[in-house]
């Protein structure tokens, strides 16, 4: 069985096409399908909706409602903790990633060639401006962070129950759990797709939380900034005694005549300089010490709704399916 969590966060508007385009996908996949809902804090009618549309629906699914908006990665994570497939997959409920994709995933992992499947954008139909900065963004995280990302970034996966089951183990918060997929290794595989162009609503993925999601990506995963902290600290020193003995030295000579200013100058870019070391060394620890400290849940979960399915399913998937029964029985 492939489990698909599908975070929802104010998508009303796409929820109608949603049941269409995983009601089709129910009929074509080689197994069965549950499909896992987490609403994320939404605040228009979102929940009401699926709360209508799951009970008596012939899909498998769970409906989970999270206390309030704990943000997308999270609410990712809340779903495959509630998944219960042999295979978990991550698809947006806006649908600009293409419904096929998730059976390209599921073929991949049930045929055992990969434990990870990755979606790799080759195309995307955003605004210019997001085009660039996501390029030029993927490409420096590519060079300075993680280097087995591709080019593009990755928004959608699918895995095994084990890569699951090692990446629920991990307890960050604020952190990218693409990132944390490349950082636990397995066997991967990437997929090659076009993103869509969005037809209803607007996205919740605002500047802001692009940005944080940016930074957070960074300081998760490289010591990076702390590093750069050092290196600044230990110029900056060095710098100050250099200029400190040329200053020094105008003193001595005659050439600075204002009373005062030599000895200032000397306390003031001898300790800028150590300053900023001491910060870069302090931060450093305070780097590792946050790795091993971090102990808060990544989110919480308000309520949780289980329901089996109904109805017979159709086509290939399905016949595949009745014929395993018929064999087991």
């Amino acid at each position: 069985m492939l489990s698909l969590v599908i975070p929802v966060y104010n998508n009303e508007a796409s929820l109608p096409r949603l049941f269409l385009a995983l009601e089709g996908l129910a009929d074509q996949i080689a197994g069965d399908l549950e499909v896992v809902f987490v609403v994320d804090g939404a605040r228009d009618a979102s929940l009401a909706i699926l709360q209508r549309q799951v009970s008596g629906w012939r899909v498998r699914s769970t409906l989970v409602e999270l206390s309030r908006n704990f943000g997308s990665f999270a609410a990712i994570a809340a779903g495959l903790r509630h998944a219960t497939g042999d295979f978990m997959a991550v698809m947006a409920a806006d649908l600009q990633e293409p419904p096929g994709l998730i059976l390209d995933f599921h073929r991949v992992l049930s045929s055992g060639e990969a434990d990870v499947v990755f979606g790799v954008r080759t195309g995307r139909s955003d605004p210019w401006w997001s085009r660039v900065l996501s390029t030029v963004f993927w490409r420096l995280y590519r060079r300075m962070v993680v280097s087995d990302v591709p080019v593009g970034g990755v928004d959608v996966f699918a895995c095994t129950r084990q890569v699951r089951d090692q990446l629920a183990d991990l307890k960050e918060v604020n952190t990218n759990l693409v990132a944390l997929l490349f950082w636990i290794g397995f066997r991967r595989a990437f997929v090659p797709y076009e993103r869509e162009a969005r037809r209803e609503g607007r996205s919740g993925w605002t500047f802001s939380r692009k940005l944080r999601y940016a930074l957070d990506s960074i300081f998760n995963f490289t010591d990076l900034p702390v590093r750069a902290l050092l290196w600044l600290g230990a110029i900056g020193t060095t710098l100050s005694v250099l200029a400190g003995a040329w200053v020094f030295a105008g003193w001595w000579i005659g050439r600075i005549p204002v009373l005062g200013y030599t000895p200032l100058m000397l306390v003031v870019m001898f300790f800028g300089g150590l300053t900023a070391l001491a910060m870069g060394i302090i931060g450093q620890y305070l780097w590792l010490s946050l790795e091993n400290a971090r102990r808060r849940p990544t989110a919480i979960v308000r309520t949780v709704e289980a329901h089996p399915g109904a109805g017979a399913r159709t086509g290939p998937g399905a016949d595949q399916r009745r014929t395993a029964d018929r064999k087991t029985s």
